[in-house]
């Protein structure tokens, strides 16, 4: 007969982990994470897609108000066919990651400005803003509750945080939803290059990705909706990406779907283009800084014309997936622009500010206060 004190490995695991639920969702392990042991994934042939964690932050919003927050393990979400979200598009959304550095602490960058570029999306979608330390509090709890899934340093893969907004309920008039709710969730992915970072083809879009005082500005789902068509006929042509100009005169340069211009001049200059429908790029403002405070070279935030484009010795599109994507070629209408820097790897100045922002998140080199929040 079976000992009743007995209880088996798997029990065990179990009953552990109802433990390490409560004590991050009361904030009990402020400070350390609870790791026994890593995923069993293969880090280094990781992809960029989703791997569903164990756990995920959830608040609500109602009665004028959002709840407490809680973490829970089920990723599914129920909500009426009515829902703000799926009539009106009624949603914003964040991207950060969380690394582990060469000392071995789980971080991540620049949260804070995450918090505030989501506030600032929600105002202008009508939804009701998410309170920042509120949303640092939440990416703090995702990370520890999933600190198994933070890939070893040097695999080249992180682990990387959605935090969204969206709106859950019922409406058939146009007008904004009652009721919202807020989450985060976290998929380790690997690096955005296989094989390294190589120069990729763009083209000049035909659309135009975000209308003068339109959303182009915000973080929201609309305006990336909006791009897919564009991205898959850019794919079909075979081209890496587009090049939107601005819908208003279409002479001056904007983005991509997902990432802003970064130029370099022939004499060093990092340039950036300045327009109130581009969003503004963590990554983006972090390299200006990165080119100025560490690397001493000149920068400048501007309108950048087309025309002009030709004249640059380097050009990369940033943003949180890649930190730079080179760009060796940009296509009009058969017209080709190609960069001094070519189409073999980084540029020089593009590779330097590369280097040197990886070099601060992963801890090889001393962050501006303010930029590492350390998890544990």
């Amino acid at each position: 007969m079976q000992n009743s004190y007995y209880i088996s490995i798997l029990e065990l695991y179990q009953y552990i982990k109802v433990i390490k639920y409560y004590l991050v969702d009361f904030n009990i392990m402020k400070g350390s994470c609870f790791i026994m042991s890593k995923q069993n994934i293969d880090w280094s042939n990781l992809g960029f897609g989703y791997i569903p964690t164990g756990e995920r932050y959830v608040s609500n919003y109602k009665d004028g108000k959002w709840d407490d927050g809680a973490m829970t393990t089920d990723s599914t979400i129920t909500m009426s066919e009515c829902a703000g979200v799926l009539q009106y598009a009624q949603t914003v959304f964040e991207g950060l990651k969380a690394y582990t550095t060469v000392d071995g602490k789980i971080v991540v960058f620049r949260p804070d400005l995450n918090a505030q570029r989501l506030e600032e999306s929600a105002k202008r979608l009508e939804i009701p803003a998410f309170p920042q330390e509120r949303f640092l509090d939440a990416v703090e709890k995702v990370v520890k509750a999933n600190a198994d899934y933070v890939p070893p340093y040097g695999t080249g893969a992180t682990l990387y945080l959605r935090p969204f907004i969206f709106g859950s309920s019922s409406v058939i008039g146009v007008k904004p939803a009652e009721e919202y709710q807020f989450r985060v969730f976290a998929t380790p992915v690997g690096p955005y290059f296989k094989g390294g970072a190589k120069p990729i083809t763009i083209k000049v879009s035909d659309f135009d990705r975000a209308a003068p005082h339109g959303t182009g500005h915000i973080k929201a789902g609309l305006n990336y909706a909006m791009s897919l068509h564009a991205i898959v006929t850019a794919h079909a042509e075979g081209y890496d990406e587009n090049m939107y100009l601005d819908a208003a005169t279409r002479t001056k340069v904007e983005e991509t779907g997902g990432a802003n211009f970064l130029f370099v001049t022939k004499d060093g200059k990092v340039v950036t283009p300045k327009s109130n429908s581009i969003l503004p790029s963590i990554t983006r403002r972090s390299l200006m800084y990165v080119a100025e405070h560490y690397l001493g070279l000149e920068v400048e935030q501007r309108e950048v014309y087309f025309d002009e484009v030709k004249d640059f010795a380097e050009c990369g599109l940033c943003g949180t997936a890649a930190v730079i994507s080179p760009v060796g070629k940009i296509v009009d209408y058969g017209k080709e622009i190609c960069f001094p820097s070519g189409m073999e790897e980084m540029g020089p100045v593009t590779k330097k500010l590369y280097e040197t922002l990886t070099g601060i998140q992963m801890g090889r080199i001393e962050a501006p206060e303010g930029w590492i929040r350390e998890i544990c």
